[in-house]
């Protein structure tokens, strides 16, 4: 049966109202010099992201469509990280779904694409890098003022304070942002209206929408994942020394690991065999140039290879 105009209007409506829009995000991660970088676009305050469109032939090909037009960067190694659906993420009165991938690669210029940029990740998280020991912002700005927050919440806040920023766990980047954000002392709650008239808010790049958010996920991601799966191999060269990959190890975990037991650990597993070349470039006596055994993927598929992140 025809339903009256007025039913079809009224239906239109509900429609409307339950719209639901795709995004897909790009973590786009590079370790160029000892240093963890990250791939930005805006003005280096957003990621690489678009809307999921019918022309794409599935939702990574549209990831990597979106990276590549708008950074001039193809993506090689990539995977799905965390799909973000909260209610309240609206956007023109659709409900905003953000489906994010973790990629990662090697630095490459940006010719021609004005606003992008390779980022410092602890640009964004400088409390995160502990390589040289505790951040002077954990004693002097986090913890006074994440402590005096908790005294008026409860026993549950304080706890948490005690568990993200207490004895200290690299993998719970996503927790520390999230609390400083409840807090209201990172910009984005104040833009969010969770923390109004506040002015005072921690050091650190903010980013639009939540961006910050995804790439805090992406972090404690990567810095859990490099301990069970090779992955870290994907930001090296053809060929390096073992030097350089315990600077990427360690930038991206954000602390120091020792040496002998990083080589000890690197030699058990197998993953590196020697090229029979050396190079001057890292300074002192010639180092020997190594490149990942990627037989090791198809020898151990199925147990997986280890990259354990030894004691630092």
């Amino acid at each position: 049966m025809r339903q009256p105009a007025t039913a079809l209007r009224a239906d239109d409506r509900n429609e409307s109202a339950n719209r639901v829009a795709a995004e897909l995000i790009a973590v786009v991660v590079a370790v160029t010099r000892g240093e963890p970088r990250v791939l930005t676009i805006g003005g280096t305050s957003a990621l690489p992201s678009g809307p999921f469109q019918t022309t794409h032939r599935s939702l990574q090909s549209g990831l990597r469509s979106w990276v590549e037009e708008q950074t001039h960067h193809a993506l090689g190694y990539v995977e799905q990280l965390y799909t973000f659906a909260d209610s309240d993420r609206t956007q023109d009165g659709s409900h905003r779904i953000s489906i994010s991938y973790l990629g990662l690669t090697r630095e490459t210029a940006q010719p021609g694409v004005a606003g992008n940029a390779w980022r410092n990740w602890y640009e964004f998280f400088p409390w995160e890098d502990h390589r040289n020991g505790e951040p002077a912002i954990i004693r002097d700005d986090l913890l006074p003022r994440l402590t005096a927050w908790a005294a008026g919440k409860g026993e549950a806040a304080e706890q948490r304070v005690a568990i993200t920023f207490g004895a200290w766990n690299e993998e719970l980047v996503l927790q520390r942002y999230e609390l400083l954000y409840e807090a209201g002392l990172v910009p984005e709650a104040c833009r969010d209206g969770m923390a109004a008239g506040q002015q005072d808010t921690t050091p650190g790049r903010p980013m639009v929408l939540d961006h910050r958010r995804i790439l805090a996920t992406g972090i404690a991601r990567l810095r859990a994942k490099i301990k069970y799966r090779p992955v870290v191999f994907e930001l090296m060269a053809d060929s390096f020394t073992l030097g350089q990959l315990q600077r990427t190890v360690e930038a991206i975990a954000g602390r120091g690991v020792h040496k002998q037991n990083f080589r000890r650990l690197i030699e058990q597993q197998e993953l590196v065999e020697e090229t029979g070349e050396t190079t001057q470039a890292t300074g002192g006596r010639p180092a020997k140039l190594v490149r990942f055994r990627r037989s090791v993927l198809a020898e151990r598929g199925v147990t997986g290879s280890k990259l354990p992140l030894p004691p630092g």
